[in-house]
C-alpha cells in the first residue's frame, strides 16, 4: 500500500503540474498565433518552415513589391533633390538671386 503521506504530496503536486502543463501549452498555442498573424514562419521540431511555405505566388509578389520599392526609392531621391533647391531658393537673400536670374543669357529664339 501507498502510505498516507505520500497520496496527500501527489494530491498537493499534481494540480501544480496541471497549471504548470496548462500554462505552458497556452503560451505555446498564443506563440504560434502571433506569429501566424504577424506574418512569421512557424519552425518545425528541426527548424524547417512549416508555415508559410514559399510557393511561385509569395516569390512573384516579393518580386514585384521589390521593384515597387526601388521605384519610390528614386522618385524620394528626386523629391530630396528639389527639395533642397526650394529651400536654397527661400534662404538666400534676394539680391544673390536675382544676380543669378540676371547672368543667365537668352538666345535670340527667346529659350533660356
Amino acid at each position: 500500500m501507498i502510505p498516507h503521506d505520500i497520496l496527500n504530496l501527489l494530491w498537493l503536486i499534481l494540480p501544480l503540474i496541471a497549471v504548470v502543463l496548462a500554462v505552458t501549452m497556452g503560451g505555446v498555442f498564443l506563440n504560434n498565433w502571433m506569429r501566424i498573424k504577424h506574418g512569421y514562419p512557424l519552425d518545425g521540431m528541426w527548424g524547417q518552415a512549416i508555415y508559410p511555405k514559399k510557393d511561385e505566388e509569395t516569390t512573384e509578389r516579393i518580386r514585384l513589391l521589390t521593384t515597387e520599392n526601388a521605384q519610390l526609392r528614386a522618385e524620394l531621391g528626386s523629391i530630396k533633390d528639389r527639395l533642397q533647391t526650394l529651400e536654397r531658393i527661400a534662404t538666400d537673400q534676394p539680391s544673390k538671386l536675382a544676380r543669378e536670374i540676371d547672368a543667365l543669357t537668352v538666345d535670340k529664339g527667346g529659350n533660356a
